[in-house]
């Protein structure tokens, strides 16, 4: 029997003991995406009452699953190999895998992973975008070199912070900025997110130091320079591609556009951006704003294209961009974003 079979039959008859073991997992999993937390703040994620909770936790304790400080609840070691074992052997009775299946075919391409949590309330889901990420990465890369281009946003730059050493086995990984700067936060920025990246995989990295929003006569002469024309060249050939999606409105202000560009944008009602394209909710592009390095038209020559994006404010973003994204996309996001998508657009 599978996993799935096996908790049919103790469903069929045992049904409060399903029930149980989904309501504590349920539990772990959010202390896990929220931690430390506390007993009122997580009743209310949880939509269940204090004194509910404080049963349920007053167990797990006990089991050694949790523990308590003055800061909140946090899981022990051996709380958190717990819930990576459930988050398993519960992914297909849960329906996570029929989930993935519809949000793929929803948005055309060719597979969602779909995570517990909200990334708008949990802070933390994006963390298990990076270990999710991790692990995918190790399944699909090849042993020797692969080259990977990164888009820069708080996104990515979390989840960086969450690879590995263990990619780089039997691998030599080089990451690129997929994008010059965009005049935000240096710790944000494409060539922040790439030497992050690098850091935790113990790999390599190449910056490109130019600014996006560069005029097309400049670019003809600096392309021609040696170390950006390198760069570029390597850019265009990478094996990955790992870039997130925005929204339109935020990305509009993060880019410092002039207030004629941000016009065009506004009278467009654009709701998402990625590769400095904003498209509106049909997918139909708006604005383009000139920038240097990948476009979303290069994406159909990369092998793998890999888009992380989470949180119900970003559903709309996800929905509009994806019109645009190669069929061969794969989308990392979280069930959030995922089950407002196909509560908005059921699928028929």
């Amino acid at each position: 029997m599978t996993n799935n079979e096996d908790l049919e039959l103790l469903d069929l008859v045992a049904p409060d003991f399903i029930k149980t073991l989904e309501k504590r997992f349920k539990i772990l999993q959010s202390i896990s995406l929220m931690e430390p937390v506390g007993r009122r703040v997580l009743a209310d994620d949880l939509n269940i009452t204090e004194r509910g909770l404080r049963t349920e936790t007053d167990l797990l304790r006990k089991q050694g699953l949790i523990v308590s400080s003055k800061s909140g609840m946090s899981l022990t070691h051996t709380g958190s190999d717990v819930v990576v074992r459930l988050t398993n052997v519960l992914a297909d009775y849960q329906g996570t895998a029929i989930l993935e299946k519809r949000l793929s075919e929803k948005l055309g391409i060719s597979r969602c992973i779909v995570l517990p949590g909200n990334a708008d309330k949990q802070y933390r889901v994006v963390d298990s975008f990076g270990r999710r990420l991790n692990q995918l990465l190790g399944s699909v890369l090849p042993n020797g070199q692969s080259m990977i281009s990164v888009t820069g946003g708080s996104t990515l730059a979390q989840v960086a912070r969450n690879l590995s050493p263990d990619l780089s086995k039997n691998r030599q990984l080089v990451f690129l900025p997929a994008r010059g700067g965009v005049g935000e936060s240096v710790t944000i920025q494409a060539n922040s997110v790439c030497a992050e990246m690098a850091l935790k995989t113990q790999g390599q990295y190449r910056a490109m130091y130019l600014p996006e929003d560069i005029s097309e006569k400049s670019f003809e002469s600096l392309q021609k320079e040696t170390s950006i024309k390198s760069v570029l060249e390597l850019i265009y050939r990478s094996d990955v591609v790992i870039h997130s999606i925005g929204t339109a409105s935020v990305m509009a202000d993060r880019r410092n556009l002039s207030d004629k560009e941000q016009k065009i944008i506004d009278k467009g009602d654009a709701v998402s951006e990625a590769f400095g394209d904003f498209f509106d909710q049909s997918g139909k592009l708006v604005y383009k704003v000139p920038r240097i390095g990948l476009h979303v038209r290069d994406l159909d020559k990369i092998k793998y294209v890999i888009a992380i994006a989470g949180g119900q404010s970003k559903a709309k973003a996800i929905q509009s961009y994806m019109k645009n994204a190669p069929h061969h996309t794969i989308l990392i996001t979280d069930e959030g974003a995922s089950k407002l998508i196909l509560r908005d657009n059921p699928l028929k």
